[in-house]
C-alpha cells in the first residue's frame, strides 16, 4: 500500500469526534480522492501534512517545541518524506526527529484534524499561501526520556498542563485529547 493509500484508507475510517472535526475530515478525503500527489509538497495549495504531541506518561506535561520559522509554541510535524510507510509513521518520524527522543510510543489513530495557513515565498515569484491539512496523533514518552532541540526548533521544552505558554486553541483542544489517551 501507499503513503496516499494509507493515507486515505485512516481518514476515511477515522470517526470524528463532532462535526467540526467530520467536515475537516471530509476535505481531506476529498482532497487526497482527487488528488494524486495530495501527500507532497508538490499539492498546491494543499497538502496532507502529520505530527504529534508529545506528552508525559502521567499525562501531566507536554513537550513542545518553539518553531523556528513561526516562532510560536507547537507539537512536532511536519512533511512526509520518501520511504515513510503511512500517515501515522509520518508522525512518528517528525515527533522522534524534531524532539530527540528516540522511544515514543505513538497512538497510532489520529487524535485531531487542523489546517492551517503557511505564507510561502518562492525567491523565483511572488508570496503566497499553502495550507497544511494536519493530521495530529498523539505520542507517549517514556519517564526517562532526554529531549534534543533539533535544527527545525529554537527551543523544545517540556511544559506543564497548568503552566502552558500562548497556544492556538486546537492546540490546546489537542493537548486536552491527549490527556484523555494516557
Amino acid at each position: 500500500m501507499t503513503l496516499h493509500a494509507d493515507a486515505l484508507a485512516s481518514l476515511r475510517a477515522w470517526s470524528a469526534p463532532d462535526a467540526g472535526q467530520e467536515q475537516l475530515r471530509a476535505r481531506f478525503v476529498a482532497h487526497l480522492e482527487s488528488t494524486a500527489d495530495g501527500m507532497w509538497r508538490s499539492s498546491y495549495p494543499d497538502h496532507v501534512t502529520a505530527g504529534a504531541l508529545v506528552i508525559d506518561s502521567t499525562g501531566e506535561r507536554v513537550l513542545l517545541n518553539l518553531h523556528g520559522k513561526a516562532r510560536r509554541w507547537f507539537a512536532f510535524g511536519g512533511h512526509a518524506e520518501p520511504g515513510d510507510p503511512t500517515l501515522a509513521g509520518v508522525a512518528d518520524r517528525e515527533a522522534r526527529e524534531e524532539s530527540g527522543i528516540p522511544d515514543l510510543r505513538l497512538i497510532t489513530t489520529p487524535a485531531q484534524l487542523d489546517i492551517h495557513p503557511v505564507p510561502f515565498c518562492d525567491p523565483r515569484g511572488p508570496e503566497f499561501t499553502v495550507h497544511h491539512l494536519d493530521v495530529r496523533y498523539v505520542a507517549v514518552a517514556p519517564p526517562a526520556a532526554r529531549e534534543v532541540t533539533s535544527e527545525e526548533s529554537l527551543d523544545v521544552r517540556w511544559w506543564p498542563v497548568d503552566a502552558l505558554p500562548e497556544l492556538e486553541p486546537s492546540m490546546v483542544e489537542l493537548i486536552g485529547i491527549a490527556r484523555s489517551l494516557v
